[in-house]
């Protein structure tokens, strides 16, 4: 598996996670929301929730926040994201188990929903199906799966890509930091297209895939186990 903790061992992207994320990912905060919502629909008042890919804690957050009953199982392979997760949640944390480690290191639940933000774009095709198989295998029967992060149409990829790196200067972001986020994306991340996401989940046995967020590189998708 691609060791994407690596990249967020770094303490300058550690102290600026928040804010930079927050810049990168349009409505980056209202996914949370949404994705709260999705699992919601499905998940008890007391329900067990797998968060992959939980470093820096801030979806976690404000699930815990919206959801007092719900207690979560964080999965990071960044020990240093973890850290930083604790610190973030605050008097939630109490209801959070932090796992360092991927999908395997995750306890076998099951879980009454499961999310993974930003996250599986940094895997492979085929890694990414393991996971999503191996989320999809932790999860009870129906239980929802909301998972966001790039996914870019292979025609108009380098029009998709620069409009990404204009958005990031629009809001805020240095130039130079800008152009470097896209070089680094096209060189080194593993984006998929749409429809290879939503084949990952299908294959991964997943049903009734419904696309629910969509905005620049960035796509949404919730699936029922």
């Amino acid at each position: 598996m691609t060791n994407a903790g690596d990249k967020f061992d770094d303490p300058h992207q550690i102290d600026t996670y928040a804010d930079r994320v927050s810049q990168m990912v349009p409505a980056y905060r209202d996914v949370h929301r949404m994705a709260g919502v999705l699992m919601a629909e499905y998940a008890p008042a007391d329900a067990r929730i797998l968060v992959l890919g939980a470093g820096g804690g801030l979806e976690t957050k404000a699930f815990a926040e919206a959801y007092p009953g719900w207690s979560f199982d964080a999965v990071d392979p960044a020990e240093a994201m973890l850290d930083l997760a604790t610190k973030v949640l605050g008097p939630h944390v109490s209801r959070v188990r932090m796992h360092h480690g991927y999908i395997d290191d995750a306890p076998p639940g099951p879980f009454a929903a499961a999310t993974s933000m930003l996250t599986m774009h940094f895997l492979p095709q085929d890694e990414r199906r393991r996971t999503a198989a191996e989320v999809r295998r932790r999860l009870a029967p129906g239980a929802p799966f909301v998972v966001m992060h790039l996914s870019i149409p292979q025609d108009g990829r380098e029009v998709w890509m620069r409009r990404h790196a204009a958005n990031l200067v629009a809001s805020g972001i240095d130039p130079a930091d800008a152009e470097k986020a896209r070089t680094t994306i096209a060189g080194e991340v593993p984006v998929l297209t749409p429809e290879q996401d939503r084949a990952v989940l299908h294959d991964a046995g997943f049903r009734d895939i419904t696309e629910f967020f969509s905005a620049f590189t960035f796509r949404g998708w919730v699936g029922y186990a």
